[in-house]
């Protein structure tokens, strides 16, 4: 190293030196770590000579405690830590260990709130207090998008603040996309300076990537063992939004009504296209990714044991695969699409847009305009609905028909748990007449075996009163 000036080897692997590049006069020592090709530099932070000598033999022998105890030697801020992690998951989706949009949801969040919240920070530093406080951090540094979370009110800098981010956030979207922006998008704040909570659900997918992180540094042995953290807040189970059966129906006609009312061809396209996803979705149980990835490969007609027609889908998503059965109706909508579609080859994608490349975003704004249109954009919990409200549909219907809780966390690609997790509610109405069995007002409906039993059994028992009565005392 040009730099290095009045150097000195204070014994093998120590060596003692001062820096030409800077103005002061203060002591370094470098010291090589045993057993491998690195080196830690130290500054001593005194001018004398025989100070610097002891406090170097005290950082060597510093070291080696570390290394004997296993205690990280040197030190990193947690978005260096952070970004080494990003690179080996972003190696993992080029393999296609990882689905490709993984690493960029952990790139927005790393290079987002993290960074904010402890990109300075030491990753030694990291400990349970910091893990900890994190919830409330955020809770009280971000704003959500629904008011069911609750909300708080901000003054009118911070609500101008939050502004700004969604500015920014808006225009990095569009450069991403390689859209050329001019201007940077304005947002204006809003009038009534109250913000919505940061829900559970998005604080604990943050904290599963600090986590992650943390433990990244524990493997490269940069913090010890004992600063792995795995605890995250309670998430409220929140029901999935569905459409029961008479809105499901309301969707069928309103959409064939909106198809018809489109002025232009590549309108009706759409529109068509759309509307035949719907009734996909709500036949199947797909995930939005798994509609996405799905190709006319994928589809296979068969007959089930009683001989009767269906169709078999091959679908992946979320990193895995599995084989659906669906009904043929299912077939016969997939053949809508094949018709009118531009890009009908083995490997093409099944949902494309107008000039046959897949479509990204799986027609959000038209489901919306259709949603909108049957007065069914809002769930009961007054959130809007998203195309994955088709696939809770699917779970809500099948359930309501008595399907095995297990036959259906097959078909669907998920766990019983899960099931019974967000359905439960299902159950409760569909047994409606057990649960409300001997409450005032209520009489439980009876068959006409039963009826009958009981009206055969309430005239022999008025015979053998009449029997008693005209009995001889």
């Amino acid at each position: 190293m040009a730099f290095v000036t009045d150097k000195a080897e204070l014994k093998p692997g120590l060596i003692l030196f001062r820096r030409g590049d800077v103005d002061h006069r203060m002591w370094y020592c470098r010291m090589k770590m045993p057993k491998a090709d690195r080196y830690k530099t130290v500054s001593l932070k005194t001018t004398d000579i025989s100070t610097a000598r002891e406090r170097a033999f005290d950082q060597d022998a510093d070291v080696r405690f570390r290394i004997k105890h296993d205690v990280p030697v040197f030190n990193r801020p947690f978005r260096e830590v952070a970004r080494e992690y990003l690179l080996t998951q972003e190696a993992r989706a080029k393999r296609g260990e990882i689905s490709a949009a993984r690493p960029k949801k952990l790139r927005a969040v790393i290079e987002g709130t993290l960074d904010r919240y402890a990109g300075s920070t030491q990753v030694h530093l990291i400990g349970d207090e910091r893990w900890g406080s994190y919830p409330a951090w955020r809770r009280e540094n971000g704003a959500g998008r629904h008011k069911r979370n609750g909300v708080r009110d901000v003054t009118a800098d911070v609500a101008q603040s939050f502004a700004d981010h969604e500015s920014a956030r808006r225009t990095k979207v569009q450069q991403t996309l390689g859209i050329r922006v001019l201007k940077p998008f304005a947002v204006k704040p809003q009038d009534v300076h109250a913000v919505p909570f940061i829900s559970d659900s998005t604080i604990r997918f943050e904290m599963s990537i600090f986590g992650a992180i943390m433990n990244y540094a524990v493997k490269k042995r940069y913090v010890p063992a004992s600063q792995r953290f795995d605890e995250r807040p309670k998430l409220k189970t929140m029901r999935r939004d569905e459409f029961t059966l008479e809105e499901y129906r309301k969707l069928h006609t309103v959409g064939r009504k909106w198809i018809g009312e489109a002025d232009k061809p590549s309108s009706v396209w759409y529109r068509t296209v759309t509307y035949n996803l719907i009734l996909i979705a709500c036949n199947t149980g797909m995930r939005p990714a798994e509609m996405k990835n799905l190709r006319w490969r994928d589809i296979m007609p068969a007959k089930d044991r009683e001989g009767r027609e269906i169709i078999v889908l091959f679908v992946q998503g979320k990193g895995k695969s599995r084989k659906l059965v669906a009904p043929k109706s299912v077939g016969d909508y997939l053949e809508r699409i094949r018709t009118i579609s531009k890009a009908t080859e083995s490997d093409d994608r099944v949902f494309t847009n107008v000039t046959g490349k897949p479509a990204k975003t799986l027609y959000s704004s038209l489901t919306a305009d259709l949603l909108k249109e049957s007065n069914l954009r809002e769930g009961t919990q007054g959130v809007p609905r998203s195309t994955y409200c088709f696939r809770h549909t699917y779970a809500t219907l099948r359930l309501q028909e008595g399907v095995d809780v297990y036959f259906l966390a097959e078909q669907m690609g998920t766990s019983v748990h899960m099931i019974e997790s967000h359905y439960g509610h299902v159950n409760t109405i569909k047994h409606a007449d057990s649960v409300l069995q001997g409450m005032a007002g209520w009489e439980l409906a009876q068959t006409d075996d039963a009826k009958a039993k009981a009206s055969k059994a309430a005239e022999s028992h008025d015979k053998s009163k009449r029997g008693q009565r005209h009995k001889p005392r």
